[in-house]
Formats: C-alpha cells, structure tokens, sequence
C-alpha cells in the first residue's frame, strides 16, 4: 500500500501559473485523447470574466504543486425563464504519481466550502461518474437539467450545495462560452513546454470516448 503524503491546499497565485499549467499538462496528458488541452484551457480561462479567483486552489507537497482545482461561473437557463447564477468545476488535475492519495477529494471538499460561504448553491461538472459520485455529485438528471444541447449526458453531473435549491431548477445548464478548445492554439500553446510523445490507445481514452457519447434525449 502507497504511503499517504502529507500535503497542504492554498490559493493560487499569478506566479503559481507556469508550474500549475505544465503540471495539468502532466495529469492529462494522453489520458482522454491523444496529447491533452486541458493545460491551454487553464490558460484561456483565468482570463475571462467567468473565472473564479477565490476558488482557484493548489495542493503542494515539499514545495511542489501536485494538484489543482479552478471553478468558473455558468448558468442554468430554467423552463420557467430564470438564469441561475451556479458553478463549473474544471479542470481539476493531480499529477499522475500523486493520484489516488486524497488529493482531488480534498480539493473539492475544501473548495466546496468556500463556494457556499460565497453564496453558491451548485457545482457542475463533466466527467467520470465512477470517480465523482464519491464526493457527492450525482447525474444533473436527477433534477431534469440538460445540456446546452438539450439532452442528457452521462457525463453531466452536479454536487448541489443546499438540498432543495435545485427542486424547481429544472432546464438547460450552459458554460462560459469561451469554456471550448481550440485545436490550432492548442496546439501552439503547447510548444512552449517540453515534447511529449502522444499516443494512441491509452487504456482510459476509449472509456472516455464511449462516456461523451452516452445522452439520452429530452422529451419536455
């Protein structure tokens, strides 16, 4: 059995940026596909409106950063014509040889706290149900929210803050719009770090795939 590290969370700092992209880099790197975007995205987000500084957490071991967690606002667009005003967590990234320690776990929890002391009453997110229903998230079907698409995703999922606040929140959930990959400048970005082998046919690549795909339609 690994021994458990000890490690300490903190806010993020402008001068944290290069270390906490090349280490997103590492955590995701061929891991869904072929290569990874996760580190650009990172990059593009801290600088949009939709961006939540407070929230914006590393986890540092001797010195070191081996985990990240950002959040951003999105919006949940009701049946009855509210905007909700909730959270997009991600990316969150530990570094590969730190996984499986606590590390994401302890990032949620803690960040999760603060965003309801913040007023925020729901975290979203995209991503493996297997992993993030250990920490309270449950599919955004639950409570009959959509993708922007209008349908429902596998992946989609939410950690609801406050019992009742998501009982007649029922519609569609959508991102910053910025919140997108762009392939090119990916690609550009990523030549400011040190080469890295992409390889096809990672284990977990496709997994990754076959989840994006599962949706079932809405029939409102």
């Amino acid at each position: 059995m690994t021994e458990k590290i000890d490690f300490t969370l903190r806010n993020e700092t402008v001068a944290d940026y290069a270390e906490t992209e090349n280490m997103t880099r590492e955590a995701f790197w061929n891991q869904f596909a072929p290569g990874c975007a996760e580190h650009y995205l990172l990059h593009q987000i801290r600088n949009i409106d939709a961006f939540v500084p407070e929230l914006d957490f590393i986890a540092e071991h001797r010195g070191q950063i081996i985990g990240n967690a950002v959040y951003t606002k999105s919006i949940i667009k009701t049946d009855n014509g509210e905007e909700v005003s909730v959270l997009c967590l991600g990316p969150i990234g530990v570094l590969p040889k730190y996984q499986g320690q606590g590390i994401g776990t302890a990032l949620i929890k803690h960040t999760q706290q603060i965003a309801y002391q913040m007023g925020y009453r729901a975290i979203f997110i995209f991503g493996d149900p297997n992993f993030y229903k250990r920490v309270g998230f449950v599919p955004a079907e639950k409570y009959q929210i959509r993708t922007s698409d209008n349908v429902f995703a596998t992946a989609h999922q939410v950690l609801p803050l406050d019992e009742t606040f998501l009982l007649d929140k029922s519609g569609q959930y959508f991102e910053d719009p910025r919140f997108t990959i762009d392939e090119v400048a990916t690609e550009k970005f990523d030549q400011q770090f040190p080469p890295k082998e992409k390889i096809v046919g990672i284990k977990s690549q496709p997994i990754f795939n076959k989840l994006i795909t599962m949706t079932k339609e809405y029939h409102g």
